[in-house]
């Protein structure tokens, strides 16, 4: 596929969005605020959620996609995850932007296909893995230094939204990217675990990530609990970070350098005084804040900012069809370890 981008300008990205389901419509609603972008409307096939979202953001709907993708210099895919890679390739074919929410496809034949279409054409392509936009870890970028490792729990109550997915793309799929994105090393080994609750699909799962430099990733994502969890917490030499990703801040516990209390530590049982040190002889908190900010909002601006400057997308299609494939390979060793249980 050659298919060149359209051209913009600083002052007019022409954007339209393609579903306006629950993430849809919030994409929808930012893009109306964004500086340099014109929301040009949006198409879903559902037409009572067509009116609906028409009336409340004032913005126009598009009578099918094809009429969208003529009207725009960029669009956002956020329909079914099935839906996802006929729908960005019809917009790259025609020399749109696309950002696909995660995960950028249904199968890895299709996330090659669209990785494939955008490497070999003009046409930015980001992937929605709005974690990398989260404050935390926006706070914490400047103090991480070669994560050892990395322990992700991500727990939600059960609604019908993502079912038609394992949680494992539903949720799991964000942390995957994240520790990805984190470790910046080939991945060496994958064991996992899940079962199935209250749908015919994994509702919960643990996976155990190996990566080539040493690093390690535990990782537990449930569609199924009675509480809300996003945390996030990395080991490396140089101390340790608690994130929370719900609340957007954290905590870095940096061990303090050249002291007495150390050194006596490291020279073993012998050279330690009777009294063992208190934590904050050896360790300093420091708070991991950042400027508040919706990471929604965020994660469009750099995609705004991916096309009008022609730079990199912060996560590309390859990041995205990486994230896939590793998700994909969990749900694998996760049917394994279900077809065992239920065959004893």
């Amino acid at each position: 596929m050659s298919a060149e981008a359209k051209t913009t300008d600083r002052d007019g990205l022409k954007l339209g969005v393609a579903g306006v389901g629950s993430l849809g419509f919030h994409h929808a609603r930012i893009a109306r605020e964004l500086d340099g972008v014109r929301m040009e409307g949006f198409f879903d096939p559902d037409p009572d959620r067509t009116e609906a979202v028409r009336r409340e953001l004032a913005v126009e709907s598009f009578p099918t996609l094809d009429a969208l993708l003529e009207a725009v210099d960029a669009v956002v895919v956020a329909s079914p995850t099935r839906t996802h890679a006929d729908l960005a390739l019809a917009a790259i074919e025609r020399g749109v932007h696309v950002f696909i929410e995660k995960p950028i496809a249904a199968t890895l034949e299709e996330a090659d296909q669209i990785v494939g279409a955008a490497e070999t054409s003009g046409v930015r392509v980001q992937v929605g893995h709005v974690e990398r936009f989260n404050p935390a870890l926006v706070a914490a970028d400047p103090v991480l230094d070669g994560p050892l490792f990395i322990e992700s729990h991500r727990l939600a109550p059960f609604t019908e939204r993502g079912t038609d997915v394992a949680v494992v793309l539903d949720l799991m799929i964000h942390d995957v990217d994240l520790v990805a994105s984190l470790v910046a090393a080939p991945i060496k080994d994958i064991q996992a675990i899940g079962v199935p609750i209250l749908t015919e699909s994994v509702d919960i799962a643990n996976a155990r990530i190996s990566f080539a430099n040493g690093a390690v990733a535990n990782l537990t994502a449930s569609r199924v609990s009675s509480e809300k969890l996003r945390k996030l917490r990395i080991f490396q030499r140089s101390g340790y970070m608690s994130l929370d990703l719900a609340n957007g801040r954290g905590e870095y516990l940096r061990l303090k350098r050249d002291l007495p209390a150390l050194q006596a530590l490291a020279e073993g049982p012998a050279a330690q005084s009777p009294i063992a040190p208190d934590l904050s002889a050896i360790v300093e908190r420091i708070p991991l804040t950042a400027e508040p900010a919706e990471p929604l909002r965020r994660e469009l601006e750099s995609f705004r900012d991916s096309i009008l400057d022609g730079r990199p997308p912060v996560v590309s299609a390859r990041a995205g069809r990486d994230a896939l494939a590793t998700a994909l390979a969990i749900e694998a060793r996760i049917m394994n370890h279900v077809a065992d249980t239920r065959s004893s």
